[in-house]
């Protein structure tokens, strides 16, 4: 058996689980149930005897929170495709399809996303070896989640016959079902749900795409063909790339196949797909209640509360069947039964231009991160966090001046010509206009609190010279 190469997809914002997951840090990169993030679980699983390096697609925003979350689980990845815009799953997976296949034509692809929750690892790894067998004779392999309720949430897979473990061929895609219709494939036993996880050759995918897609096709191979090395990231060619149609690989490919086979599995899925998920999956106590720390149930029933900033105490009282999660800048209080409906306020949000919407309290840079401590009008607080070895752009502002005061570990600072050491408590000024940059020398982590004073805070404020990441000089809009 020839070694087999993840693609793990990471570029999906998962606006259900707002107010945790959001745009600029979504909830792949979340630890939502245990200590690892769901996305470092992915990569986990997907590593062994049986697996190569995975190839991470990703888009420019999470590429530096990819690496980071590798290095810290101790995996090295094969390849870091950079979407330059979001293109849906087809073109995603064509790609490191195609990216592969230059490297190897024999080569196995597993494709998963990179936020789901798989409990048994060692059935699931024995799920990928029944796939493996019948990809090796051509076909296209999916893999469906044993029903354990009806779902309407879900699309299903028709099983041309009932298996509980073995590959079997596809009958058909079913849309997501309503209520009736859900409980009766449910009652069936030979309908599965969608988990939007493939095993296939890539020559086979690809010539699925020449039969089936050929502009997308045509258009991704020049996208890698014309694509850039990026300090190691693979990024492709946007102008080629926005030709691709915007679509599923379900859609593009899958429903239009006649070589496709289901493996079943039962071993423990979900896709977190809302609050409700998360509440299933966490450990509940004898009354349904699920907490976080810094969270307080009393007389509560069947309800989850989770406090996500440890200086934020939650305390619910006389609850049953609510959701409620707190940050330092928003808050969600919703029905379980209304757990999709998130979206909604989260669309809502957006039309209002509220920030919370879409950003995350901390803003992740590849250096690290900063967070927004207070902000007033003629001031604004915040607390930087610099990785060991990292360093800031060489920078310069026009409408405000900094003092930096370093809490933790050792600053190197520039100034202008200057260049000194700052250690652990004590500042050094920035006046307004200075080029200046910030770097870690040390070997942990450096932490500083920055005061900037001025007339405007905006990041825009920034005037890059040079920057180790390739963000490019000039104004930073």
């Amino acid at each position: 058996m020839q070694q087999i190469t993840p693609i793990i997809l990471c570029g999906g914002s998962g606006s259900r689980l707002w107010p945790l997951s959001r745009k600029s840090y979504p909830k792949q990169f979340v630890p939502l149930v245990g200590d690892k993030t769901l996305f470092q679980n992915s990569a986990t699983r997907l590593t062994g005897k049986q697996f190569k390096n995975p190839v991470i697609v990703t888009n420019s925003d999470y590429r530096f929170i990819v690496t980071e979350q590798l290095q810290e689980i101790g995996i090295d990845p094969g390849a870091i495709l950079i979407e330059p815009e979001g293109r849906n799953t087809a073109p995603a997976i064509l790609a490191a399809a195609l990216f592969e296949y230059r490297e190897n034509p024999d080569a196995v692809l597993v494709v998963a996303p990179s936020d789901h929750i798989i409990n048994d690892v060692n059935a699931f790894q024995l799920a990928i070896d029944e796939a493996y067998k019948v990809a090796l004779d051509g076909q296209l392999v999916t893999f469906g989640i044993k029903p354990t309720h009806p779902e309407t949430g879900f699309g299903y897979l028709e099983l041309s016959k009932i298996s509980t473990t073995q590959a079997v061929p596809l009958k058909a895609f079913v849309e997501k079902p309503d209520l009736t219709n859900a409980e009766q494939m449910f009652q069936s036993g030979n309908f599965l749900w969608n988990s939007g996880i493939f095993l296939f050759q890539a020559k086979d995918i690809i010539e699925a795409f020449k039969k089936y897609s050929p502009p997308d096709l045509d258009a991704v191979n020049l996208a890698l063909t014309n694509s850039n090395n990026d300090l190691g990231f693979c990024r492709l060619n946007l102008t080629d790339w926005v030709k691709t149609e915007n679509i599923s690989i379900d859609y593009a490919i899958m429903e239009k196949s006649d070589n496709l086979s289901v493996v079943p599995f039962s071993a423990g899925w979900s896709d977190l797909g809302g609050w409700d998920a998360v509440w299933r999956e966490n450990v509940a106590n004898a009354n349904g209640v699920n907490t976080s720390n810094n969270a307080t149930a009393i007389d509560c029933e069947n309800s989850l509360i989770r406090s996500e900033d440890e200086s934020i105490e939650v305390v619910g009282i006389g609850l049953k069947n609510i959701i409620t999660v707190a940050m330092k800048d928003a808050v969600l209080i919703a029905d379980m039964s209304k757990s999709q409906d998130v979206k909604k306020a989260v669309d809502i949000l957006k039309k209002k231009k509220a920030n919370q919407a879409t950003q995350f309290p901390k803003d992740h840079r590849p250096w690290g991160w900063f967070e927004s401590l207070s902000i007033d009008e003629k001031f604004q607080v915040k607390k930087i966090h610099v990785h060991p070895g990292a360093s800031l752009s060489l920078q310069s502002h026009k409408y405000r001046a900094e003092h930096w005061i370093v809490v933790s570990g050792m600053a190197e600072v520039t100034i202008d010509e200057e260049v000194k050491l700052v250690s652990e408590n004590q500042s050094v000024y920035i006046p307004l206009g200075a080029i200046h940059r910030m770097r870690n020398p040390g070997e942990n982590p450096m932490e500083l609190i920055e005061v900037q004073t001025g007339t405007y805070f905006g990041e825009d404020d920034i005037f890059r010279y040079d920057d180790v990441y390739s963000r490019g000089q000039g104004p930073k809009g």
